[in-house]
């Protein structure tokens, strides 16, 4: 019998609760519900993380809510600010926030939206360089590249996008930045990175580690930038105040951190966060 996919509820300028309480419910399963808030960037890892969390705890279901950062913090806040009978200490919908980055999470840390000292980083963003999946020889270090005069490099532009104001930052930090000029074809984006490097443009490609693992068929990662020269960006995630089931949120926050769910994080592109 197929597997059911983990239920995934993206907002529609509902609010939370009447999300929840309209959802169908599975009559043939009494699993118990994890819910955990999230950035729509953040769905397939939690997603993918759900999958080996369900199949550990058959008694468990993982729900994922998709929303912005902006509107996710309201979302919380007003759960939060509801009249005291409808909402009290552990019996609010949400089990884990997961926001796209750590900044929100600092942010509803100081509101006490979620709990303090429950937040645990469990992926790490990285810069990565690849080449098509054609190419036999390739540059296997960030180094390399000033080292070998004719590599034509592929980044995107650092005005427009974070991933080109990593990129420089990098590249500033490793000092071939300049040894690099007339070399450099600078795209609007990730995808006009991945364009200029599959059409013959460009040599070599800069991106991210997710980016790169989704391009998997058609480009191959050859080095991965040190995280102790540039910092990658940290995904956390943290129990909310009102978590239903407190004892459930920990083990999740636990399982974020063994060597399965790191070896489920790091095929889709990240990396174990230091």
């Amino acid at each position: 019998m197929p597997r059911k996919p983990i239920k995934i509820i993206v907002q529609t300028g509902l609010p939370l609760v009447l999300l929840f309480m309209g959802a169908e419910i599975d009559s043939t399963s009494a699993s118990e519900p994890l819910v955990i808030a999230a950035s729509p960037s953040m769905a397939a890892p939690l997603e993918a993380l759900g999958r080996v969390f369900e199949q550990r705890h058959p008694d468990i279901k993982v729900q994922i809510y998709l929303d912005s950062g902006v509107d996710l913090r309201r979302t919380i806040a007003g759960m939060e600010n509801s009249p005291r009978g409808q909402y009290f200490i552990e019996t609010g919908p949400i089990h884990l926030v997961a926001p796209g980055g750590d900044e929100l999470i600092t942010r509803l840390e100081q509101k006490y939206y979620v709990l303090p000292g429950t937040r645990k980083a469990y992926a790490a963003v990285p810069l990565v360089m690849v080449v098509p999946e054609s190419l036999v020889e390739a540059p296997t270090s960030f180094q390399a590249l000033a080292q070998t005069g004719n590599i034509r490099v592929a980044m995107a532009d650092p005005t427009l996008t974070a991933l080109g104001q990593k990129t420089k930052q990098l590249l500033v930090a490793l000092g071939i930045l300049d040894s690099l000029k007339g070399r450099m074809d600078v795209g609007n984006d990730t995808r006009s990175v991945f364009d200029h490097l599959l059409s013959g443009q460009a040599d070599v490609g800069i991106v991210f580690g997710p980016d790169a693992a989704r391009e998997s068929e058609r480009i191959r990662v050859v080095a991965v930038a040190d995280p102790q020269i540039i910092r990658p960006t940290v995904h956390s995630m943290a129990m909310e105040r009102y978590c239903p089931n407190r004892r459930l949120c920990e083990e999740f926050l636990a399982f974020t951190q063994s060597a399965d769910a790191q070896a489920v994080l790091v095929r889709l592109g990240y990396i174990p966060p230091k």
